[in-house]
């Protein structure tokens, strides 16, 4: 019945200062309507995971984790160095990739993937 991810929507304080985080930071600008499309290519995959309230992979205070699929990480991980955004925590690598872990500006943490 659903052929894929629709959308990600959330309220923010300070909506200018968000768009221009993520363009900045994740190369993703939004247009004049506050969104974009982002369209996948044949080698991303969108995954929807359900975690307990008690699972501490990401803040408990925060309902909704972020994850882009990335194609170079270390690249990326050089971009946040170079413009000061700090890795959460150290970078993970397991038999699903390479993962690791920024927050945007309020606050929400944000995943970024490998294959």
């Amino acid at each position: 019945m659903v052929k894929g991810f629709g959308g990600v929507f959330w309220r923010s304080k300070d909506v200018d200062g968000l768009k221009k985080w993520y363009k900045e930071v994740l190369g993703i600008s939004m247009e004049d309507w506050n969104g974009t499309v982002l369209k996948s290519n044949s080698d991303n995959e969108t995954i929807l995971s359900f975690f307990k309230e008690s699972n501490d992979y990401f803040p408990k205070e925060q309902s909704v984790m972020l994850n882009f699929q990335v194609e170079n990480i270390e690249a990326c991980m050089d971009h946040f160095n170079t413009i000061g955004v700090p890795l959460l925590k150290e970078p993970e690598k397991s038999e699903f990739g390479t993962f690791i872990w920024i927050s945007d500006p309020e606050g929400r943490w944000i995943e970024l993937w490998e294959k």
